[in-house]
């Protein structure tokens, strides 16, 4: 064995000897087999670990050898981390020839390139039906030593949001994490509140350049707001009288107020590194994290080249829950990311709180809008809009002189969106003289309304009034007013944000995706007092409290809800977290309709329903998953053993594939994939449910058949005489022949009623 290992050694110095300098480093992600590794670290012991020995000596025989053939001397590798909790490897930048000389090496299973990846309350908990003093948000509850790492920008430590003088326990005795110094931190910046905080950017500078620390910190400082804002969402503490300009005034909170918060700064003014990403989980990991909060992603790939996805298995082996946004591509059908069946994926949608405005046309229409704009109303005003305005761009109001200020000075100009970011137009409407703007809603984006800041008086509106509104600009002398009405409530709600990524998943088809939806549109919390509330240059105002939106704002929503969940059931497993929140969840809006999309929303918006945490935390029946579960799903969608090697650390190798079928996943949520003009389809599913409820209790089946499939369940009735035992059943989706739609997908339900107990699972069927 000691001879294999030092031969491992001996092969990949031999290997860097052909390193040509020529070659342009580039940064990538190393994927090593783990027992080949540990081997080799016991035998160099503490003077140094094998990823330096191996780093210093490619440099020197590199130099060596150029230097007998007469070359110009080679870069050295730079090592930029090296991982061993999450995955097992390490970062570097290679030549292409050195990453070659990988192949040639015992014990190395894959490389990808790092990539740049992107970012993605008063009222929250009152919307989600959480009550102080009751239920999970019971003192008892609430004094726990529950870790929540957020995997972000960073944090401003001094916001009152992150005070700690609630926080009636000490630091738990298990944390390993630290308050790292740095630019404008310090280890006084950590309270029981805040007690971690690290920055991570070598792959950052790696890829755009050191970090202008004018503009940004070299440390956990947040400066630009998100990373504040999710950890506030998620575990922020009470702040009276919160507010933006005076609206949606209230007790600020988050959703687990005295969850522990750990800042792991990743991400930069041109993204998130992901290096630096998965040191940041490998490290949270190691410091006793017990959520991750993944308000972040990249683009759909297999799980086994998906770093975020290969890091967060890595996490719910160790015990941790992982919150995953599911992306801001929506509306458009697989746009949905951070797929993978360990990971809580998070779609976003409304609540009943508008900052209501209402547009007063010169024909005398009205239509509803909303803004955080502060000031007063204006008066009836000449409305411009394209041609009117300006240049054939100045429907966008975009900047390079599109707009003309002979045209809109003293106007209401309408603008479509799109180019730029709303607010940066109302910024170029200001410059050229207008006195106000329209913002009009594209038909994709439907009737959704977000609120801004904006920089003068401006509203955003729905597309149907943004039809009325087009339309009637081309009248005589065009007018229009807008009105400030301030925070009101009872909007229909909760609806899918439009931006929310849909599914299925483009890669890997096999689950529903995403899992759950939650509150993401227009959210009130803690920000940066030196960040605007636009982040456009030319805003100088400063807030306390900002209103965003994304699925970056739903996801911290889970993780809190996550945290609440877990500090009331300690011995839980993520899966059981993950199955409690998707089986309780409800998909109908407050007035008992269906949850609305653009239509009628499916699973493939809103997963299995938005969450409601109080059913949650008493769900009855859990399905519960392992760290082997998952493996032998990838297995059954046919992994190879290379690709498997590299997900697993090496260490794991599939069953006989007569063994492997997609549905023996115990996942809460049925995905069933038919060959389309196929005869004789049919599918049988496996599933295993945990008894947490009643001790001795009967559960009985109830199906909503999707159109054009039958479904069997075997057996109907489940009978339970413990708590933890378990029962299994089998459901088998058969074609019936009966679809009369013209669709793809079909979708229904499959529900175990108990009682107070109602344990409901989605079902799609999608014809390929």
């Amino acid at each position: 064995m000691m001879y294999r290992i030092s031969l491992l050694l001996v092969v990949f110095l031999a290997a860097a000897i052909s390193i040509a300098s020529e070659d342009k480093a580039t940064t990538y992600v190393v994927h090593m087999d783990k027992a080949h590794i540990t081997a080799l670290d016991n035998i160099l012991g503490d003077s140094k670990k094998w990823f330096e020995a191996v780093m210093d000596s490619i440099t020197e025989l590199s130099t060596e050898e150029d230097n007998i053939g007469g070359e110009e001397e080679a870069s050295a590798p730079e090592l930029l981390y090296s991982y061993e909790t999450a995955i097992t490897g390490f970062a570097a930048r290679l030549s292409t020839k050195q990453l070659e000389s990988l192949n040639k090496v015992e014990g190395f299973l894959s490389a990808v390139p790092d990539e740049l990846l992107s970012l993605q309350t008063t009222y929250s908990p009152q919307f989600l039906g959480l009550q102080f003093g009751r239920g999970l948000l019971s003192r008892r509850n609430l004094e726990n030593d529950v870790i929540i790492g957020f995997i972000d920008s960073g944090i401003w430590p001094e916001h009152p949001s992150f005070e700690d003088s609630c926080m009636t326990l000490s630091v738990p005795s298990g944390w390993k994490g630290v308050c790292e110094e740095g630019t404008r931190f310090t280890a006084q910046n950590c309270n029981k509140k805040l007690i971690g905080a690290r920055a991570f950017y070598k792959g950052y500078e790696a890829v755009a350049g050191e970090i202008d620390e004018k503009s940004d910190f070299r440390s956990a400082r947040d400066s630009q707001g998100h990373g504040t804002h999710t950890a506030s969402t998620a575990a922020g503490g009470m702040v009276d009288g919160a507010s933006i300009f005076g609206m949606a005034t209230g007790v600020a909170a988050g959703m687990s107020t005295t969850a522990r918060i750990a800042a792991y700064k990743t991400c930069f003014s041109r993204g998130c590194a992901s290096s630096d990403i998965l040191a940041a989980i490998d490290q949270a990991i190691a410091d006793g994290v017990d959520i991750l909060s993944l308000s972040l992603g990249g683009s759909s790939k297999p799980y086994y080249t998906d770093l975020l996805a290969i890091a967060s298995l890595g996490a719910v082996q160790h015990g941790v829950f992982v919150a995953a946004a599911a992306g801001n591509s929506g509306p458009h059908s697989s746009s949905v990311v951070n797929t993978a069946p360990w990971m809580m994926t998070v779609a976003a949608s409304t609540m009943d709180r508008s900052f209501s405005t209402v547009v007063k046309l010169g024909n005398g229409e009205t239509f509803d809008g909303e803004s955080l704009y502060p000031g007063t109303s204006t008066d009836q005003l000449p409305l411009v809009y394209g041609a009117s305005a300006g240049t054939v761009t100045a429907k966008y109001c975009i900047n390079g002189r599109s707009l003309s200020p002979a045209l809109v000075k003293g106007k209401i100009v309408v603008c479509e969106r799109g180019f730029s970011s709303a607010v940066e137009k109302g910024q170029v409407v200001k410059t050229a003289g207008g006195a106000g703007m329209l913002l009009l809603n594209a038909r994709s984006q439907g009737e959704e309304l977000r609120a801004e800041p904006h920089v003068l008086p401006a509203t955003s509106l729905g597309f149907s009034a943004a039809e009325s509104i087009r339309k009637y600009t081309s009248s005589e002398n065009p007018t229009a007013s807008i009105a400030f009405k301030g925070t009101t409530f009872g909007k229909l709600a909760p609806s899918m944000a439009s931006f929310s990524s849909r599914g299925p998943a483009s890669i890997e088809p096999y689950l529903i995706k995403p899992d759950v939806t939650a509150p993401g549109m227009n959210i009130l919390a803690a920000w940066p007092p030196t960040v605007s509330p636009s982040k456009i240059k030319t805003d100088n105002r400063s807030v306390l409290f900002n209103v965003i939106s994304g699925t970056s704002m739903s996801s911290p929503h889970v993780s809190g809800l996550a945290a609440l969940l877990k500090a009331a059931h300690k011995d839980w497993s993520p899966a059981a977290i993950k199955s409690a929140l998707m089986t309780t969840a409800y998909t109908q809006n407050r007035m008992k309709a269906p949850i609305f999309d653009i239509v009628s929303a499916t699973p493939f918006a809103y997963g299995s329903g938005h969450v409601d945490p109080e059913k949650a935390s008493d769900p009855g029946l859990i399905y519960d998953l392992s760290y082997d579960d998952y493996l032998f799903y990838l297995c059954s969608i046919n992994y190879s053993p290379s690709q498997m090697q590299t997900i697993s650390r090496g260490n794991y190798s599939c069953p006989p594939k007569t063994m492997q079928t997609t549905g023996d996943l115990n996942y809460p949520s049925f995905a069933v994939l038919f060959e389309a003009n196929s005869r004789n389809l049919s599918a049988l599913y496996k599933r295993t449910v945990t008894n947490v409820g009643f001790p001795r209790t009967s559960y009985v089946v109830q199906v909503q058949e999707p159109e054009g499939v039958s479904v069997i369940v075997k057996p109907k009735v489940l009978k339970f005489n413990h708590i933890g035992q378990k029962l299994n059943y089998k459901v088998r989706f058969v074609e019936s022949g009966e679809k009369s739609s013209s669709s793809d997908t079909s979708f229904g339900s499959l529900v175990w009623e108990s009682g107070k107990y109602t344990v409901t699972s989605p079902i799609a069927v999608t014809w390929q």
